[in-house]
């Protein structure tokens, strides 16, 4: 697939040697699900650009409507820059469990404390992520389930885990390493195609940082995008969704019509994708639903975060020579950089709220059964009793930052993290190393950064690839 979307001939990738019915080994580069029709995928395209969008009749909260909400509601998800305001640290210092008015009457928590967020993500027995009783709110079905595994509690979340982590082992992702491997090269020879033709200046968002994780998730779903325009264009847009901080819930009415005929497709031929792969070995434990829930988790959960990461990383990197020079001539600095980038930029900025499951005590107030409780992520890893000492600066070398919350903590730790990893092992060093000279072709006041998102990031980075282009 991704060799289509490259402009380049399709072939074959050798990624090792499978284990599951139907994979000899091989994950075609044209992609990998038979049977999907030109219907199914425009159907899915639109999907995806409704879903962008905002959808149509989702029913959740509009980009007007959240820019209204006061700023005490926005300031978990609000930056300066690269940092969290400075209201997130006062919060946690003040004690960081408190009280917040929340939309439809319902008593809400904010919780910024490294300990007290680790309590709260660990402990499934007495919070909960279950929200069928606020189907209604978005739109669907009282008592729906909006399936996946953000939305479960053990015992459901825990066969629904143990079911999906095999193909997230580390076996599996050395099968995907050369796939990966090929997407960060092709993309690095588009950056240079693209600044050769603007005098060195390119959109790296665009170019970079989008593309590598939207053709490696994709691929690994097994999805089939032919369209290299259409595709780029539609991930574009999915990476605007979040603006306004939009709830996950509000394209949940929007997403499941589509990737159900994606699983039944695989019901009925299953490809070499997760999906497919589900199906041939798991057939009868996993409903259409489940499987749907699942998917749109990894598409989504896959996407945003790691484009983010990248954008965000490359500023940072320009910003600090010492840590541009470390990474391009140390391979033994990557883990280090990657644990500390993870901590300090915190893209999830805030976990899925849980609600509480009974009356308790945390941070020293009594939270209601049935209340809400939002870990602030950000806050959490930049809690001095956590990070040490400047936990708002970024330190290549602190030891704490392999201990982050970045990818949450717990039974919930998202399922994709070291996918999330392999990527951005792979394409900053190779970035700095093809482009030493790389610098911003914009003032840093004028990088669009996403004002209230749960996901934190930008739109655009333009960077000059410097005298030779690569």
């Amino acid at each position: 697939m991704w060799s289509r979307i490259a402009g380049v001939e399709p072939r074959e990738q050798v990624i090792g040697s499978g284990d599951g019915p139907g994979s000899r080994g091989r994950l075609r580069g044209v992609g990998t699900l038979r049977g999907l029709g030109e219907k199914l995928r425009s159907r899915l395209i639109g999907y995806l650009a409704r879903k962008a969008l905002g959808g149509k009749g989702g029913g959740g909260l509009s980009t007007a409507k959240i820019s209204m909400l006061p700023d005490h509601i926005l300031m978990p998800v609000k930056r300066n820059g690269l940092d969290p305001v400075p209201d997130l640290a006062r919060h946690r210092a003040e004690g960081g469990v408190s009280r917040i008015k929340f939309p439809l009457g319902i008593g809400a928590w904010l919780v910024t404390g490294y300990d007290d967020v680790r309590t709260v993500l660990g402990s499934t027995d007495r919070f909960s992520n279950d929200y069928r009783h606020l189907a209604g709110v978005v739109g669907m079905e009282d008592g729906a389930n909006p399936g996946g595994l953000g939305f479960s509690d053990p015992p459901e979340h825990t066969r629904l885990r143990k079911l999906v982590m095999p193909e997230f082992t580390g076996r599996r992702l050395a099968r995907l390493t050369p796939l990966v491997e090929g997407i960060v090269t092709e993309r690095l020879d588009a950056l240079a195609a693209a600044a050769a033709n603007n005098d060195g200046v390119v959109d790296l968002m665009a170019e970079f940082a989008l593309p590598i994780p939207a053709l490696s998730i994709c691929e690994l779903l097994g999805v089939p995008y032919a369209d290299r325009a259409e595709f780029q264009r539609l991930s574009a847009a999915r990476f605007d969704m979040l603006e306004g901080a939009q709830g996950a819930l509000s394209a949940i009415t929007d997403a499941l019509p589509y990737l159900e005929q994606l699983v039944r497709a695989n019901r009925e031929s299953p490809g070499e994708g997760i999906l497919g792969r589900l199906v041939a070995d798991h057939g009868d434990e996993l409903t259409d639903e489940e499987l749907t829930g699942l998917a749109d988790g990894l598409l989504t959960g896959g996407l945003e975060t790691t484009a983010s990461m990248l954008g965000l990383g490359t500023i940072l990197l320009l910003q600090r020579p010492d840590v541009h020079e470390a990474l391009r001539t140390d391979d033994a600095v990557i883990e280090k950089f990657l644990d500390e980038l993870l901590r300090y930029m915190s893209v999830v900025q805030v976990a899925f709220p849980r609600f509480a499951k009974e009356d308790i005590e945390l941070g020293g107030q009594r939270i209601a059964k049935g209340d809400i409780v939002i870990p602030s992520l950000s806050g959490a890893n930049r809690d001095p009793k956590f990070a040490g000492a400047e936990p708002e600066a970024f330190d290549l070398h602190r030891e704490s930052s392999r201990r982050h919350v970045a990818f949450g903590f717990g039974a919930h730790r998202c399922v994709g993290a070291e996918l999330g990893k392999l990527e951005m092992r792979t394409a900053f060093p190779r970035l700095v190393r093809r482009f030493p000279e790389m610098s911003l072709a914009m003032a840093p006041e004028e990088i669009p950064y996403r004002k209230r998102s749960i996901v934190f990031g930008l739109d655009k980075l333009l960077v000059d690839l410097g005298p030779d282009h690569g």
